[in-house]
């Protein structure tokens, strides 16, 4: 299906001032049609008054208004004619209809929410839709928000997290939105939740060993928590490939949510505590040995004191002790000979 822009039908003004003008006339041939002026009344102006008084409103279905970013696809007899873009007070064959599927449609979005009518509220697939007795049928071609609900997705490492996403869209062909799918806006909530499970499933949580996020067969360090970045544009690309087939373009995905699932969200925050504390004392570790052998490489070379080996043992263990507890030391001070 290709779009069809109808730029040359701007013409809705003149067509309303002339209807206004024709009525007006008609009027006035009613009025002075049964005057006899002559001697006669003139019948056939008074019936051709009347009979477009009657009819004289059914051009009036054809003046379409549409504001910016607005845009109206038409259709005759089914068959698609063209599209109306852009602002403008519009006069088209008043025999064609507006055709949106998604007219009633309002998802959990930016710029797509009415508080106007008496709204339905339902759930679709985590995300709030609205559906609202409006017969607008006319398209928004502004940039909006999808955010969809949370998901609870499995890592690749099969540890269940918690991600949310919002996707920046917008209508780019209105032929394909209309014709390619039943409702663009379903299709769109629908497709970027697939896209953020397939994207998701490939990247652990937090770095980990031995996993492949780029599909070269290399081990890397990608991960949602790491890479949110790659991660959104990945599942950007991902949606916008689902999608092109229904005319709306992906502008941007963010990451808004990130979290282990409440039921593992403990121990592995207790696993990522031991990790850290495990780090913590290996640096220090390294940083008393590094110590202790300064120690005795300075008593050894100012001659201060020579120590045999059990000697310098029994220091060096005394020294680590210090300077690994977790507590300040408690030292107590020899008074008598060293031996």
């Amino acid at each position: 299906m290709k779009e069809i822009v109808l730029s040359k039908r701007k013409n809705g003004m003149p067509v309303l001032i002339l209807s206004v003008l024709l009525y007006v006339l008609a009027i006035l041939g009613v009025i002075f049609g049964g005057i006899a002026f002559d001697g006669g009344a003139r019948p056939v102006v008074m019936i051709i008054s009347l009979v477009y008084l009657c009819l004289g409103w059914a051009f009036w279905p054809g003046l379409k208004v549409l504001k910016p970013q607005e845009a109206l696809v038409l259709t005759l007899f089914g068959k698609y004619i063209g599209t109306l873009k852009g602002e403008g007070f519009y006069f088209v064959n008043p025999l064609c209809t507006s055709v949106n599927p998604a007219a009633k449609t309002r998802l959990n979005q930016s710029g797509d929410v009415k508080s106007n009518d008496s709204p339905v509220a339902s759930v679709i697939n985590g995300s709030l839709r609205i559906s609202t007795g409006s017969s607008d049928r006319k398209l928004s071609l502004k940039i909006m928000t999808l955010n969809n609900a949370r998901q609870k997705i499995n890592d690749c490492l099969g540890n269940p997290v918690e991600i949310g996403i919002a996707v920046t869209w917008r209508v780019v062909d209105t032929a394909r939105a209309v014709f390619n799918v039943d409702n663009y806006k379903e299709f769109l909530s629908l497709q970027c939740d697939s896209a953020l499970r397939n994207v998701v499933r490939l990247y652990p949580y937090d770095v980990a060993p031995d996993v492949d996020t780029t599909g070269d067969g290399q081990a890397d360090d990608g991960s949602l928590r790491g890479s949110s970045e790659v991660v959104a544009a990945r599942i950007r690309d991902e949606i916008q490939r689902r999608v092109r087939e229904a005319g709306i373009e992906i502008l941007e995905a963010r990451i808004t949510y990130l979290a282990y699932a409440p039921e593992i969200a403990a121990v592995m925050l207790q696993r990522q505590q031991a990790s850290a504390i495990i780090d913590a004392r290996k640096m220090i570790v390294d940083g008393a040995v590094g110590m202790v052998e300064m120690a005795l490489e300075r008593l050894r070379d100012n001659g201060v004191v020579e120590l045999d080996e059990e000697r310098k043992a029994a220091m060096v263990s005394n020294l680590l002790v210090v300077l690994c507890g977790n507590h300040d030391a408690q030292p107590v001070v020899n008074s008598g000979s060293l031996y």
